[in-house]
């Protein structure tokens, strides 16, 4: 088959763009808005851009409160999603208000950074200490803002747990890691799984 994408006349159910692009590493952004609250939330789009200096990005559809609390402070930091770790980061993707801590919500704990304000996850394989350098809106072939934003930040400092260092090298199967695959899909140490983004709105329907 072929389609246009301009057109989607693929005739699915659902887009296949994610699914051909994929597997794809899970930035678990913390940050903290300039009121000092903290905030947690998975993307899917992200990844290393460059190795000197070390920069990762992640980008997010839409305005959301990862956006704005780095617009305030230029700090976050990219927790490593490990298979014991999964439900709890997809829980923490929940559309919450602004002011709800993702960390009690997906019952997490916090441990303080080195070098930046926003906390890790506790008990995380790995965590990257990023500071900003750029915010881009990406635009169409048109010159149109997509209405997503890539932050980009370098990692002025990493943390790794000692027991996932094996023979001086950091072990990807012992951090048992999660990838975002197409769809509901995911990839863990195991093989395939589903996962159902939770709503706000389900658990709290009066709020």
């Amino acid at each position: 088959m072929f389609y246009e994408t301009s057109k989607r006349d693929h005739g699915l159910p659902h887009d296949p763009f994610k699914a051909i692009v994929a597997p794809r590493p899970i930035g678990w952004i913390s940050s903290v808005s300039a009121d000092g609250i903290p905030n947690l939330a998975p993307y899917s789009f992200f990844n290393a851009v460059s190795s000197r200096p070390d920069l990762v990005m992640f980008v997010s559809d839409g305005v959301k409160d990862s956006v704005t609390n780095i617009r305030q402070t230029g700090e976050f930091v990219a927790n490593y999603v490990s298979a014991e770790f999964a439900a709890a980061m997809n829980e923490s993707s929940i559309d919450a208000p602004n002011d709800v801590n993702e960390f009690e919500l997906a019952g997490l704990g916090r441990e303080p950074s080195r070098l930046v304000a926003p906390p890790r996850v506790a008990g995380v394989a790995a965590a990257l200490e990023c500071r900003m350098t750029q915010m881009v809106e990406p635009v169409d072939l048109q010159g149109n803002w997509v209405g997503s934003v890539m932050v980009i930040g370098q990692v002025v400092g990493v943390y790794i747990d000692d027991a996932m260092i094996r023979d001086g090298r950091f072990d990807v199967g012992f951090a048992r890691h999660v990838t975002r695959m197409g769809y509901r899909d995911y990839h863990g140490p195991e093989g395939y799984f589903q996962m159902q983004r939770p709503r706000w709105q389900d658990d709290n329907p009066s709020k």
